[in-house]
Parts: C-alpha cells; structure tokens; sequence
C-alpha cells in the first residue's frame, strides 16, 4: 500500500481547468488499477493532494437543483463569477478567492476502502484546524460538511464538501472559508439548505486576514496524521 501523497499548490486557477486536470490524474489512476485487475501487473497507484483557490465561481452536484442559484447569466457575469454543472454528489457550491479548496485524489486501496470513513476524516481536518484557532467546529447530523453552533440559530457553515469516488478512487474534496467574500454566498441557497447561514474563518475569529499557508499547513498536518499518509 502507497502512503505516499504527491503535494500540488495550484495557486489561483480556473475552476474548469482544475477539473480537467483533476479528470486527467483520476483517469490516470483508474487506468493502473484496471490493468492490475486485467494483467496482475502489481503496480502502485499514486495518491494526489491539489491545493488551489478559484476564481468566482458556482457549482451543481448531481443531485442538485437549479433553483438553488438565485441568479441568471447575465447577473452572473456582472458579479465575474461564472457556473458549471459537474460530477460529483451535493447541491450547489460557492469557490471565489480567500477560500482554501483542496482536492484529494487518493486511491483509497492505498488506506482504507470505506467513503464514510473517507469524509469524516476530511471533516476530522478541518475541524482540528479550526480548533487551533480557537473554534469548536463540528459535523451537523445528515448534513455534510463542518459547521459552526450546530444545534443552535446561530448554526453556519464553514466548511462545504462534496466527493466523488470510483473503483476506490476520490476526487473533488473540500473547500474551507478563509478569508472568503460571504456576499456571493447570498447568491444561492448553500447546499440546498435554506436555514443555515454561512462563515469564514476570519470573520470568526476578529481577523482582517488570516494566513492562507499557516491554514494549509495545519490541514496537511492533521491529513497526515489521519490518514497515515507522507506528503511530497
């Protein structure tokens, strides 16, 4: 089993590219583990981890509903933010700059083969990042994800994930508020669920501006730790 996990920071990329790219490596994977199953060729598959921040942008999981952007095109391209639809599960999604999203693309073979397991060690991350910053973030029941006062009125969101998987093999992830603009978040009803509000970390804790890299260093230290995994 390859603990082994290949560190990308993509810096500020388009969304659209980042899923080709995405597609490119998932592919790549798939494609070793048939020809394992085919050939007996015994070769490793490798484990990816993409950091990247994107540009405005919407997105619509499989299952998501299309009322839930309150907006048209032309609204959205007065606001620079554009939308696709795409392939993992969820309801609808907000990436734009001062958020951290990153993209595991793991062959879970490699650790352990259980999706359940897989999001809430990601949500786990998160949620010991937070903490480091003085925050008690959790899981809200049925509810994907990591969140702030669950339970309470005050409930938000701070954290959105949405993954998809084939053949043990994960892409998409999650996407962590930072330093995000909360006001492109009125834009849509977040993941479908129309009583929660939405938070960044900065917000949260008094703060301008938090360190981006501080934050990522934090989440690869505790992904490390999780999923027993080296990163290069």
């Amino acid at each position: 089993m390859n603990k082994e996990v290949i560190l990308q920071d993509l810096g500020l990329k388009d969304y659209k590219e980042t899923w080709d790219y995405q597609e490119q490596i998932f592919k790549e994977t798939l494609d070793i583990k048939i020809k394992n199953r085919r050939e007996d060729a015994q070769l490793v598959t490798p484990n990816h981890f993409l950091f990247v921040e994107h540009p405005h942008v919407y997105t619509l999981g499989k299952s998501g509903d299309m009322q839930n952007l309150l907006v048209d095109e032309e609204q959205l391209k007065e606001k620079n933010a554009t939308f696709y639809k795409i392939n993992r599960g969820g309801d609808i999604t907000y990436h734009g700059p001062g958020q951290i999203v990153g993209y595991p693309i793991l062959d879970l073979d490699n650790f352990f083969t259980d999706i359940h397991k897989y999001l809430r060690f990601l949500e786990e991350m998160v949620i010991l990042t937070l903490q480091e910053y003085g925050l008690k973030a959790e899981r809200s029941k049925g509810e994907t994800g990591v969140w702030l006062d669950v339970g309470t009125p005050f409930a938000r969101k701070i954290c959105a994930m949405g993954v998809r998987a084939s053949r043990w093999v994960t892409m998409h992830g999650f996407a962590l508020n930072v330093n995000a603009n909360l006001g492109y978040f009125d834009l849509m009803i977040p993941c479908g669920i129309k009583d929660k509000a939405v938070t960044s970390l900065n917000v949260e804790i008094g703060q301008k501006e938090v360190s981006m890299e501080e934050v990522k260093e934090k989440l690869l230290k505790h992904f490390k730790v999780l999923f027993k995994a080296e990163i290069n």
